[in-house]
Parts: structure tokens; C-alpha cells; sequence
């Protein structure tokens, strides 16, 4: 809703106030109806600015690729392949890192988070993808996650199988990880993108998954590898005992459908062991390692990984 009155100087800008209007009840949960303030005009104006930013980062090559390895745990600590998740960051124009909870927001927002997806699939499969033509099945897994907005547009797949095609990669060696959210929300498009991309050798992971009312529902419907069960419930998982039913039912659902499970945000020995003792079979966080630039990228399972699990 927008109060007209005598400072608004034009239908234009009621128009322009209305659109602000709903974008603020969209961040604040949608479904309400929300009153334009001062302030929202001006949160919306930081965004734009980040529009820019972001824009000019991209054309600056100011973009950066980090990684955080995904290691066996249980069961799986024999696994020596390396399985590495790709993670986009930012450097501002005095050469600092901006934190992705700044520009990501924005970027999805103002229809930047393709370009985004684009660009980082292309340095991927390019400059750090396993490659080694002598063998049809990859040593090491690189995970790069994709947007809701790149998965809704046309053209993005094609785009997919031609940056694929130009490379001719050994099977498993790309994971895309699509949140259960994006997956839901234009469910038959993303089955046929998944499905399209699995016949060309590449793995899938839905991330964040339990955080949705209906994960179990669609879960059938989607052809994954891997369940990337969301981290609120694994932080407290050695202690809490509702946390810890959720996550061994994730893990038993996955394992009667032949789907592995991998735990995100383990920043304890604790939590470590508890979800090996569930029958979880992969872990990443803080506690195993913190992101890094793949400027020291060395693409193969690192035994001090190993040993941590």
C-alpha cells in the first residue's frame, strides 16, 4: 500500500513507491500487506547500488571462486575420491573480500544470479574440473550450487550442455546442488534439467533439504545423489534429541531410495561423531575445514581430511 498525498509528485513515482512496497513484504515472509515507509525506498537504494557493484566486479574479473571439501565419514572414511564444494565470493574495488549475505541478496533480487551461475561454471569446468581423459569416472567431485532464477530461465540449460560438451569431463565429476526449495517451485523443469544433465555424467545434491514442509512428498520425483540435510539441524544434533530424529530419519528415507546423505555446517567432534554413529556418510563445516581459494586448489582427497573423520 502507498498513502497518497501532496509530497508524491507523480503517478510515476506512486507506482515506483508501490513496487518497493512489495518487495518489502516479500522480505518480510509475503502474504501481508505492507504500508511504504522513507526507509524502504532507501534499503531498496543500497540494493541498486549493489547492482552496480556487482555488475562491475564481473566485468573487473574481481570475482573469485573458494572451496571446502565434503569428506567420508562412518562407513564412507575409505572413500578416497576428493568431493569439493564450490563457493562464489566477491572482492570489493580496494581488493577486500565482501561477504556473500551483501551482494548474493541483490544479485537475486535484480536478475544478476545467472550471469553469476554462468560465470562460475565456466571457471569451473575450465580451470578445475578433474579432466583426465584416460578415465570414465572422475577422482575428485566438484559441487556448484545454481539458483532458483538461472533454473526458471530458458536458455540456461542449453547453456549447461554446451559448456559440458566443450569440455567432455569424466563422469562425476560436476554436482550441481539445487535447494529444495528452487526445486519445488518449478518441479517438472528442474526434473527435466536434472535429468537431461545426469545423462551427461553429472551428479546432483539437493541442498538444505528437511527445511521444507514437503521434502519427503517430492523427494521421489527428483533424481539426486545426494541429500544435503540443512544445518539447523545438524548443529545440534549431539544434544538434541528432536534434531537427532530428524536426521536419522533423513538418513534412513535416503538410504531405502539409494541416495547418500551429506551433513553441512559440522563444527564439532561431537556432532562428527554423532553422525557417523546415525550412518551419515559425508560431512562438511568448520570443524573439517574453512573455505578457501582454490588459488590453493589441490584436487585430491587430503589425508588430514581423512583422519579428522
Amino acid at each position: 500500500m502507498v498513502l497518497v498525498s501532496s509530497e508524491c509528485q507523480s503517478a510515476a513515482s506512486i507506482m515506483s513507491f508501490a513496487d518497493v512496497a512489495c518487495y518489502s513484504a516479500k522480505d518480510m515472509g509475503r502474504n501481508k500487506v505492507h504500508l511504504y515507509q522513507a526507509s524502504d525506498a532507501s534499503l531498496r537504494h543500497e540494493e541498486m547500488k549493489w547492482v552496480s557493484r556487482i555488475t562491475s566486479a564481473v566485468e573487473d574479473k574481481r570475482l573469485e571462486l573458494f572451496y571446502q571439501p565434503i569428506i567420508g565419514i562412518g562407513k564412507k572414511k575409505s572413500d578416497t575420491r576428493g568431493h569439493y564444494e564450490l563457493l562464489l565470493r566477491m572482492r570489493d574495488e580496494n581488493g577486500a573480500l565482501v561477504s556473500p549475505d551483501q551482494f548474493i541478496p541483490a544479485a537475486e533480487r535484480y536478475n544478476l544470479m545467472s550471469t553469476l551461475d554462468r560465470w562460475v561454471i565456466h571457471e569451473a569446468l575450465t580451470q578445475l574440473a578433474d579432466r583426465n581423459p584416460e578415465s570414465k569416472q572422475a577422482k575428485y567431485t566438484l559441487a556448484i550450487n545454481l539458483s532458483g532464477t538461472s533454473l526458471s530461465e530458458d536458455r540456461f540449460l542449453d547453456y549447461v550442455i554446451d559448456e559440458l560438451g566443450k569440455c567432455k569431463l569424466p563422469n562425476g565429476a560436476i554436482c550441481f546442488e539445487i535447494t529444495e526449495t528452487a526445486a519445488i517451485s518449478n518441479l517438472s523443469r528442474v526434473v527435466h534439467f536434472m535429468q537431461t544433465l545426469k545423462q551427461l555424467g553429472c551428479k546432483f545434491s539437493l541442498d538444505d533439504f528437511g527445511s521444507g514442509l514437503s521434502s519427503f512428498t517430492y523427494l521421489k520425483n527428483l533424481p539426486v545423489d545426494y541429500l544435503k540435510i540443512d544445518g539447523q539441524f545438524i548443529r545440534n544434533v549431539a544434544e538434541d534429541r528432536v534434531d537427532e530424529s530428524m536426521v536419522r530419519a533423513i538418513n534412513e528415507v535416503g538410504r531405502a531410495m539409494g541416495i547418500e546423505t551429506i551433513a553441512e555446517r559440522v563444527e564439532s567432534r561431537e556432532v562428527l561423531d554423532k553422525l557417523s554413529a546415525l550412518g551419515v556418510e559425508y560431512a562438511q563445516g568448520y570443524f573439517i575445514a574453512r573455505p578457501t581459494s582454490v588459488q590453493t586448489f589441490e584436487p585430491w582427497a587430503d589425508e588430514s581430511f581423512s583422519r579428522l573423520a
